[in-house]
């Protein structure tokens, strides 16, 4: 069985788990397929070009007989005038059924012997029987198709599952590059040239947001959270619509958050004297505690280990307002002081060494060690080049 890596710590996937893989079952529904088309070819009209419409034709004509043979067996069983008017209506429509019919088909015996079961004066239940057993032989035509048609959803399926396979592998192989640049770190780098700086500012940030929050007022606050939308590394969560109003619109919104969130506590009579309207307060803070306590530092901090120089010089510039508004200047000049982290010539290898002593599980060291990992890379590469080559093929589904 060939490894494969659906993460760092696993190395076999779901398929192989069961004994099949995406690209096996998409083979084997293929197979599947052809083989029934191949079917129909067989016991297609012969002489006429398009078996799978005589194929088609036969079984759209077993179900009509059979349809015409369980309508009928109940009002054209009988001796009265009634039982023999539906008797005339059966034979009629049975009769023009197997003239439509291709002279050439195989197994068109089996209708004409089906209307021969019924062609009678006087049916009974029996003949109906005769005539369901005579038309036995075409049943083969609506299985076929039915066949075909649960071959195809199959098929179709396996194309997804592959396809979803796909992307998992793109996924899996640049976890794996991921893995094999972290094995070129330098482990004993001294990576507190970045943490120093980046902890320095992280603690600086947070203790100016708990300030911040005991000073300004809920309003301030909510426009500081505005202003993030546009700003994609301050990942604010914006305030619900309806508190965004009240604190908008409402005098109550000159309190500070924690005051609104010790207000919402109170009783309404004694919220009546610190309040416009001690039933919106209630509705619209007390609701919304787990947000409004949520409102912290955390998307003014600098993640460890840090990302790229492009990405953090990007952070720090789109931080730095914000951080200007939120704490005093020896707080951002912290956060200059990890910009300037980025233009450090040892910054790409400090980062590396950081990256790996944070990510890399002693498991991961051990199958990097080991080449394993250089291995399920290699096994993943030829995996999608098989799974791209199988999605190739031109289906028809």
């Amino acid at each position: 069985m060939s490894e494969r890596a659906h993460s760092p710590g696993s190395n076999a996937s779901d398929g192989d788990r069961d004994g099949s893989t995406p690209l096996a079952e998409l083979e084997a529904a293929r197979e599947r397929f052809d083989r029934i088309e191949r079917e129909i070819d067989d016991h297609g009209s012969r002489g006429v070009e398009d078996a799978t419409d005589a194929v088609e034709d036969a079984a759209d004509a077993y179900r009509t007989a059979t349809d015409l043979l369980e309508t009928y067996v109940d009002r054209a069983t009988g001796t009265g005038r009634e039982n023999f008017k539906a008797y005339v209506q059966l034979e009629g429509q049975f009769a023009t059924l197997v003239d439509r019919l291709p002279d050439d088909l195989e197994g068109r015996s089996a209708f004409e012997d089906a209307l021969e079961a019924i062609d009678k004066r006087r049916l009974s239940e029996s003949d109906f029987e005769r005539a369901h057993a005579a038309l036995e032989p075409a049943s083969r035509y609506a299985e076929l198709v039915d066949d075909r048609e649960h071959a195809r959803e199959a098929l179709d399926e396996a194309r997804t599952e592959a396809s979803k396979r796909l992307r998992e592998i793109d996924d899996e192989i640049d976890e794996h590059e991921r893995l094999l640049e972290l094995s070129t770190a330098d482990l004993d780098a001294p990576v507190d040239r970045l943490r120093e700086p980046i902890d320095r500012y992280n603690e600086a940030i947070r203790d100016a947001f708990v300030e911040y929050r005991l000073e300004a007022s809920a309003r301030e606050v909510f426009a500081l959270l505005e202003r993030s939308r546009w700003y994609p590394f301050v990942g604010y969560e914006r305030p619900p619509a309806d508190l965004r109003e009240y604190v908008a619109e409402s005098p109550d919104g000159e309190y500070t958050i924690p005051e609104l969130l010790e207000y919402a506590d109170y009783s309404r009579s004694k919220l009546s004297h610190y309040v416009e309207d001690a039933d919106v307060l209630k509705r619209r803070v007390a609701t919304q505690q787990t947000y409004l306590d949520g409102i912290d530092a955390e998307a003014l901090t600098i993640e460890w280990p840090p990302d790229g120089p492009a990405v953090l010089r990007r952070a720090t510039r789109e931080i730095r307002p914000f951080a200007a508004r939120v704490a005093d200047e020896e707080t951002v000049a912290a956060l200059r002081s990890v910009r300037r982290l980025t233009h450090d010539p040892d910054y790409d290898r400090l980062q590396t060494a950081a990256q790996a002593v944070v990510r890399l599980t002693p498991e991961e060291r051990e199958r990097l060690a080991d080449g394993r990992i250089e291995d399920e890379l290699e096994a993943l590469r030829t995996e999608r080049e098989n799974l791209e080559a199988a999605l190739e093929v031109d289906d028809p589904i």
